[in-house]
């Protein structure tokens, strides 16, 4: 059973940075497109960033691009998201997802997700 596991959330002030991890296993990360969803309490889940299969295409949302980068190590099966100049409005749970098919990944249906981990950015 395929299975995401997510760490590296925590509580940082204001302009702090964190990196995010989600390993998988029971799957490979080059088999998957992956990307990182957010939830803030009383909000819908959001895209934040994805990246194919092979690691060279990526995308980041608008609203955090220049602050966060998605990347993936294929030979760690490991998705990072490195969080730079973090904001109070960057609070919430970080999801991790895989999908076959990216246009499933980025509809907010994936294949798998991961349990999620919380970000809690402080004024």
């Amino acid at each position: 059973q395929v299975q995401l596991v997510e760490s590296g959330g925590g509580s940082v002030q204001a302009g702090g940075s964190l990196r995010l991890s989600c390993v998988a296993s029971e799957m490979r990360t080059d088999d998957f497109h992956m990307g990182w969803f957010r939830q803030a309490p009383g909000k819908e889940r959001e895209g934040v960033a994805f990246i194919n299969r092979d690691g060279a295409t990526s995308y980041v949302d608008s609203v955090v691009k220049g602050r966060f980068t998605i990347s993936k190590d294929n030979a760690r099966n490991t998705l990072y998201l490195q969080l730079n100049n973090l904001k109070p409005e960057d609070t919430a749970k970080y999801y991790c997802a895989s999908s076959i098919l990216l246009s499933q990944l980025q509809s907010g249906t994936p294949d798998h997700w991961g349990q999620g981990t919380q970000v809690t950015v402080s004024s």
